[in-house]
């Protein structure tokens, strides 16, 4: 049983004419009459009862009529889907992210991805910036947002976003009182650090900073993620500085305070492998771009060329 013969039986059904259906159809009548014999054939049933003046339908074809219908459905939307899973207008794509751009870029990425492709399921895995680059490179992710660009060979990356890093603390604690705080201001305070394996980025960041202005708080605590440093610092165990976006954790009894005579600033890359054979990807790229390109033109301020003044130099994706 071919398709073939499927579609020339339900055309023949439907007009219950051998010759206006083989017009339907862009063939003679005699081929098309071969083909129903040979569908009754490897049946072994009647579909059709025929004669000189008419053409009906018999019990078994008329039961074969809807189940014909459903199968030339199922087949073209098979096509469909394989026409658009080659295009990636549908598929599965694995994508990692930091804890950070969890809390709003990448809950709205996904609120307009989910409006310009639907039929796209993103599977999301939460991890550190280095073990990202590890997971794009062994294949095991498709696409990272990530803390750092380095020199990776096989990965590309797109600069999305950039903020400010800014000092928080308890709201009982005596700089809270301040509209801005000094780095001076955080000498010899508790301070809450990165760690300087899970967090390089901003433990760099960070430390440099420090270092260039002479200031040296007493670190009490190293943390990989910002919502544990965030809460440390709730719990009254120390100051910390953290990227802005981390005030949308709304935890309460933090004042978050901008840094008054430094500015510096945090950057996000996407990154993903270089000649993927995902074809999603291209797809979910480009409606990235477009999207933080739309974000980037509401708010000007994020494209200013400020950044960490300490990028890591390593080649190791820490």
């Amino acid at each position: 049983m071919e398709l073939h013969q499927l579609r020339c039986f339900v055309v023949v059904a439907e007009e219950l004419h051998f010759g206006r259906a083989a017009k339907r159809l862009f063939m003679t009548q005699p081929p098309l009459s071969r083909q129903i014999q040979l569908l009754e054939r490897s049946l072994g049933v009647m579909l059709l009862e025929r004669n000189n003046r008419q053409v009906r339908l018999t019990a078994a074809g008329q039961h074969f009529l809807r189940d014909a219908r459903r199968m030339l459905a199922f087949a073209e939307q098979a096509g469909h889907s394989a026409r658009r899973l080659a295009s990636g207008d549908a598929g599965r794509l694995i994508l990692g992210f930091t804890a950070v751009s969890g809390y709003s870029l990448i809950p709205e990425l996904l609120r307009h991805a989910a409006q310009v492709l639907p039929d796209v399921e993103v599977v999301l895995q939460e991890m550190v910036s280095v073990a990202q680059i590890e997971a794009l490179t062994a294949n095991m992710i498709d696409v990272g947002f990530v803390r750092l660009a380095v020199t990776r060979p096989g990965l590309d990356y797109e600069r999305v976003c950039r903020e400010p890093l800014v000092v928080v603390m308890p709201v009982t604690h005596p700089l809270a009182g301040q509209a801005s705080v000094a780095l001076r201001d955080l000498h010899q305070q508790p301070f809450v650090m990165y760690s300087p394996v899970e967090g390089r980025y901003f433990y760099d960041c960070i430390a440099g900073l420090f270092a260039m202005a002479g200031v040296a708080p007493h670190y009490v605590h190293y943390l990989g993620q910002t919502h544990s440093v965030l809460g440390l610092v709730r719990a009254g165990l120390g100051l910390a500085i953290v990227p802005a976006s981390a005030s949308e954790l709304h935890m309460g009894n933090l004042a978050f305070r901008p840094l008054r005579d430094a500015q510096i600033h945090a950057e996000l890359y996407m990154a993903a492998r270089h000649g993927s054979e995902n074809p999603v990807l291209p797809a979910f790229m480009s409606m990235a771009k477009h999207y933080f390109a739309m974000r980037k033109a509401d708010s000007p301020a994020c494209d200013e060329q400020d950044k960490c003044p300490y990028p890591p130099a390593t080649t190791d994706g820490r």
